[in-house]
This record gives structure tokens, sequence and C-alpha cells, in this order.
């Protein structure tokens, strides 16, 4: 596995964040960073004010999204 992948990078810890999808162990969600993005922030805005994640970290949350997405759709069919 890629030492950078979204696999690596995306943890589930039971006690975290009710167990959502966080980003490195940290206590900041998937949904944390989509919902930002969504808001109109863009890379440089959230790095700003999360200076511990990375640019690799922001992708990630885009690909396990997408991922998801995906998986949801192959499912339905």
């Amino acid at each position: 596995m890629e030492q950078n992948s979204p696999q690596q990078r995306i943890t589930l810890e039971s006690g975290k964040r009710g167990g959502r999808p966080c980003i490195r162990g940290l206590r900041i969600s998937v949904y944390d960073v989509l919902e930002m993005l969504a808001e109109g922030m863009n890379e440089a805005d959230i790095l700003g004010d999360f200076p511990e994640l990375e640019v690799a970290d922001i992708r990630a949350c885009l690909a396990y999204a997408a991922d998801r997405e995906h998986n949801l759709y192959t499912l339905a069919v």
C-alpha cells in the first residue's frame, strides 16, 4: 500500500468522534473537512485553521467520499 494512500490517512476508532472516519487518528473527521469544502473553504483556508492537517489529508477525504459514493452506487445496482 502506498505510504500516503487515503486508506492510511483515514482512521476509524470506535471511541473517537462516535466512530466516524477521522484523519490520521486526529479528532478531525472526514465529514468536517468535506463540510468545510462544501461551504466554500479552499485547501489553504482549511490548513490555516487546522495546521496539523496536510494537503494530502484533504485529498484523502475527497478520495474516501468518492469511494463511498462509488460503493453505494455499486451496491444499489
